[in-house]
Parts: C-alpha cells; structure tokens; sequence
C-alpha cells in the first residue's frame, strides 16, 4: 500500500554537525534547491555547498524495471515515479524507505550521516526473494552554493579518476573532491540532465529549474549481497569515520551499530536537539534553522535554553557556545549573523546581545543545579562578557541604541531592523520598531538583574527601568502592553499594535515585570487574540495590516513575516506566562500539557519530520511555512515539556 501525497511531501534531514546535511522528501522528489544527497561546510558551519543533489534509481527484477525516485522537470513532467511503490517510510533511527514492487520483492533503503563527518552513506537490501534482483544508480552533480541553482556549462570536469579506495569527482577546480566508495560496478557515461523543477522554490517566487551532471551508473546484483554507495568531501569515507576497513559494506556496518547505539542511547529528542549544533572554531554555534539559515547570534542564544540548559547532558555544548561567542563582543554588542561566505560579522541587532545574558544566567544556575563546579575563569569569562554588553548599552552603540534618562533602552534609526521583527526589502523595513520596543526593555532588566547577582553597580538602573516600564508601557483601555513606546523617538508616541513581544514581561524571561493583575489580564489578551494551536501570531486578525497567509514572492512573504504569521517558539513565552498567573499549580501544569503541548507534538509529524517548522499561516489551518527544521521553534518545545512542565 502507498503512503498518501501528503505524507510524502513531508521533509527529513540528517546533519553532520559541521552545518552540512542530507535532506530531501519522503516520495524522493526534490522540492528546494536545499534538497541533497552530499551538502557540506568547507569552513564549518558556513561556506556551504551542494555536490551531489540526488540520484535515479532503479531496480531490475525478473518480472520487470522499477524505478526507485521521483524526479520533476520542467512543465511539471513527473519521470520517473518511484513514489508509486513506496510503502513506507521510518525517519529513525535514520531514514528508511521500503519500496514494495511485487508482492515478493521489497528494496530497502537507509541513509545515514554520521557526526563530524561530511559524507552520506546509503545501503540497498532485499526483503523477499533476491534472486534475479539488481540495482542501478545515476548520481547527480553540481557543485555549487546551497543558496544558488546550476545550469549546463562547458566548465564543469567531467572525468571521473579512481584513487585507492574511492572514484573521485571534481566538478570545478576550485571546489572540493567528492569521493564514492562502493561495491557496486561504475559504469562512465556522462550526460547532462536539463530542467529539474523545484516546486517549492517555484512557490517562493525564486529560480526553481537547474540543470545536472551525471558522470555514469552504477550496478549492482543484489540477488547476491546489499548495495552500498558512501559519499564524502575530499577524503574516503571510511578513513573520515575511522572505521578501518576499505570495504564500503562493512563500513556502512560499522557506522550504522555506532551511530544505533549513540541515537539510542541519547534519546531521538536530543538527537533532534543535537542536529542544530555546530562547530565553529574551536567552539560550538547553533543553525538556526534548515535547510537555509546560518548560526545567528539572536536564535542561537533564545535556542539553546531548550536545546542544552533543560538536560544536564546539554552543559558541556552550552559552555562552548557561550565561551565561544564571549570575545565577540563589539561595543556591547555581539553578532547577529555569521554571513555564508566570509568572516565579517554583521552587528544588526539590539536584542542578541541581551539574550546572550539572559543564556549566561540561565546556563550558571543549571550548573548550580546540576551540582557542577565551573572554573572561576570561566565563570569570570562569562561575567566580563556580561558587564561589556551592559557597559556598552549604557554608554550607547551602534544604531542609536543607547539608556535613555528614564533606565530603558533606546534603539533605531530609518532603514535599520533590529529588533527580532526584522524583514526587510530593498529599502522598506516592514516593522521598523524605532524608539523603545516593549521585549527590549524586558531583556534588558532581566539581564540587569542577571548582573546583579554579581555586581551591585547595576542595582539602581534596574529600579529605575522597571519603574519607568510600568508606568510607560501599561495600556490601561486594552489591559495590556503597548509594543512601542517613544516611537520614532518622540517622547510620548506609542504604537499600540497588539503583538506577541508584550508576553516576555510575563513569561519567556526570569522576571515578571507587572503585578499580578496585570499580569493576568494581558495574558488572557494575547490568547484571546494571537494564541493558535502552533504558537503565537505576530499581530491580531483585528489590525488593518494583518496577513492571514505566508505566500507568494519575497516581497509579500517578507510583508507577511511578522505581520500575522504564526511563530511556533513564542508558545515557549506564552506558556511560562499561563502558568505563572495560575501559580504553577499541578493542574494548571497538566492543562497546559494537554491544551499546548499535545498540539505542538501534531506538528511533528507535519513538516520537517520530527521537528517544528520556523512559521505557519496566521489563518487556520495554520499551514507550515519558512524553514520546516527550525531550532529555537524545537528548543521552546523542549523548555516547554522538559521544564516548565515538570511536576517539580
């Protein structure tokens, strides 16, 4: 029996923990230009590139050909379909399909990437009779950025060299080698392969068709033993992983019992959580999201509360990522964004510099609670990171960010984003958010507070901030916060835009800034207007400006972005808001599991596989959008079941 189209559409990825991945389509089809079998880091995580996209595959049995994969061209021409035998399909331990093309013979296959290492490995089996069975494989090349398509050219290196344990593809002189270990037969014939057709980059409003090298087949009897193809960078697969035999088939063995062991032992939430972290340096990052974002500074310390502080087996990746980030500090200000190509960061952001506090105390107090003593450096490290963040806040930065007379924290000038509101096209900032915005003042008197803990020169400031926020940000006729006070800088303007930035005066931050009152009624607010089954909308239904659909080409999509779209890591926020003006009571807990989080496990199941997509629609039926592995939508899920939800 077939899956249905709808579970086929659905996304799996594998990541190598460098910022490269494997990812494609349950049906095999690929549907962005982020889809490939072989996508590496040449300087981890950034640098990415796309060196094996996919393959045809095709099984001969004495009844007749099979294709195995799905592939669409331009006009929509969908040849082959291998999507008609699938039967099933299992994302762990690692992707398995099983095709069924008699009722005697299915073929198996599995994919997996291994941690550290920029390679895929696949194996082909029988289950069924073997006899008469065989398989074939046309690879796929490019060689190019993930961000970009390939078309047909005179430049690409068609040969294909044998070097020791391996055959070795060099699509461009400047890029990496692929090697391919195998024990299937390679059979030279190179073609091109016009058009392919990527229908979600076609919905995007983006280049959707791309041209492809093949540089031969392989065949393989299967009648006899498995088939096993492993593709990696510049080196053989077998020497990257240590696995000490030349044979591609034992190799796949041996890396397939490490890597059950380690998912099983791990536990497939953490392995979820594991597959955003990264290197980079000698420290670690977190990607954003897959298959298109890099490590951004703003998701990467909201992220990793969920991915590494809420299981004390995180802390060893949560004091790489802080120490790692503690030198870059700049003005008080640390990065943003790594760009994909280069080492210049980008400061565009008032807000990641005060996450990266609030991480901070989050991270010592887990220690403290996990009973594990941090070397005083290091604590002294993460201490002077805070106070140069503060400092520099204090005595103004970049973009007019600056403390105003009044403790809170100015911000903005004309054309600049920097709030975490940031869509931008060409020279239109779609919520430009000048003056002070209401989530801004709260982090920053969490992170006054966090520093007071160890430094009383920030005690007054704090006083004076909270005071000031209270009486300027309450709108007492909608019983809520105004998002926006002094906007555009004029003392006394507000904008009063019902938005989900309020909540963290509640939840999402260690302080509740508002009295139990108030507390209360803006909470009942937000879930009255913004709160859906996957997160919370980024402005009500009742603004002129909302947009109930995340669609069409950059310029509507960015128009929509923080204009109505759902954003799955705000129910984080919004539920440590709910529980606490009902006190944390067990039975507000075991309501909200079943109001909030249950509906968050729905989306699971629906995107990126056993992950949370980056946005939905603001409108039911609040279709996935955005990047379908999102890591600080999975790690407020985490912070959600793993803490907040505790009986403790």
């Amino acid at each position: 029996m077939t899956l249905h189209e709808s579970e086929t559409l659905a996304e799996w990825i594998e990541t190598d923990g460098l910022g490269g991945f494997a990812s494609g389509t349950v049906r095999g089809q690929r549907t962005r230009r982020y889809h490939a079998l072989l996508l590496a880091a040449r300087n981890p995580p950034a640098d990415r590139l796309v060196l094996v996209n996919g393959m045809d595959v095709w099984a001969q049995t004495p009844g007749g050909t099979y294709p195995l994969s799905t592939q669409v061209y331009q006009g929509e021409v969908e040849s082959p379909r291998g999507q008609r035998f699938l039967s099933s399909f299992t994302a762990e331990p690692w992707p398995v399909w099983r095709y069924a093309l008699t009722e005697e013979v299915t073929v198996v296959l599995e994919l997996l990437v291994a941690p550290g290492v920029p390679g895929t490995a696949m194996r082909w089996s029988v289950e069924g009779k073997r006899d008469g069975v065989s398989l074939h494989v046309r690879p796929f090349l490019s060689g190019r950025d993930f961000h970009g398509t390939h078309h047909a050219n005179d430049v690409f290196q068609q040969a294909t060299r044998r070097q020791d344990v391996s055959l070795v593809w060099q699509p461009y002189g400047d890029l990496p080698e692929i090697h391919v270990q195998t024990n299937a037969a390679f059979e030279e014939s190179f073609q091109w392969y016009y058009g392919f057709l990527y229908t979600a980059e076609q919905e995007r409003g983006l280049d959707a068709l791309e041209d492809l090298a093949s540089p031969g087949e392989f065949h393989a009897d299967l009648s006899s033993h498995d088939a096993c193809l492993l593709l990696s960078v510049d080196r053989p697969f077998s020497e990257l992983c240590g696995s000490g035999t030349s044979s591609a088939l034992e190799t796949f063995a041996l890396v397939a019992a490490k890597e059950r062991l380690r998912r099983e032992a791990t536990g497939a939430e953490s392995c979820v959580a594991g597959s955003y972290l990264v290197n980079r340096g000698e420290g670690k990052t977190v990607i954003a999201g897959y298959p298109w974002f890099g490590d951004w500074g703003r998701d990467t310390f909201i992220a990793m509360r969920g991915l590494c502080l809420t299981d004390p087996a995180g802390l060893p990746h949560a004091r790489a990522i802080l120490t790692g980030w503690a030198d870059a500090v700049s003005e008080g200000m640390l990065p943003n964004r790594f760009p994909d190509q280069g080492t210049t960061p980008e400061f565009n952001s008032v807000d990641a510099s005060l996450w990266y506090v609030i991480a901070v105390g989050e991270y010592l107090e887990a220690s403290r609670q996990a009973r594990q003593t941090l070397p005083a450096a290091e604590i002294q490290r993460l201490q002077q990171a805070v106070e140069s963040i503060l400092q520099g806040y204090a005595a103004g930065t970049r973009y007019g960010i600056r403390l105003d007379d009044d403790g809170l924290v100015a911000a903005g000038e004309p054309g600049v984003q920097l709030t975490w509101m940031d869509a931008k096209v060409g020279d239109w900032v779609v919520t430009p958010r000048i003056g002070k915005p209401v989530e801004i003042q709260a982090l920053w008197l969490s992170a006054l507070h966090i520093a007071g803990q160890f430094s009383d020169r920030w005690t007054d400031r704090f006083q004076q901030g909270k005071a000031s926020f209270v009486d300027k940000f309450w709108n007492a006729d909608r019983g809520c916060l105004f998002d926006v006070v002094d906007d555009q800088h004029e003392a006394g303007r507000v904008d009063d835009a019902m938005r989900p930035n309020q909540i963290f005066a509640v939840g999402g931050l260690p302080l509740v800034l508002l009295d139990d009152a108030q507390a209360t009624s803006l909470v009942a607010a937000v879930e009255e207007k913004l709160l859906t089954p996957v997160g919370l909308r980024s402005l009500s239904p009742d603004h002129p400006a909302y947009q109930p659909h995340y669609q069409g080409d950059v310029r509507q999509r960015d128009g929509a972005y923080h204009q109505g779209t759902v954003w799955p890591w705000l129910i984080g926020p919004f539920v440590e808001a709910w529980l606490r003006v009902r006190r944390n009571s067990p039975a507000a807990k075991a309501e909200a599991a079943v109001r909030f989080l249950e509906q968050l496990q729905q989306h699971l199941a629906q995107a990126g596989l056993g992950h949370l997509s980056e946005i939905c629609d603001g409108d039911a039926p609040h279709t996935p959008r955005g990047c379908p592995f999102q890591a600080w939508s999975y790690g407020e899920y985490l912070r959600i079941k793993r803490r907040l939800l505790t009986r403790r």
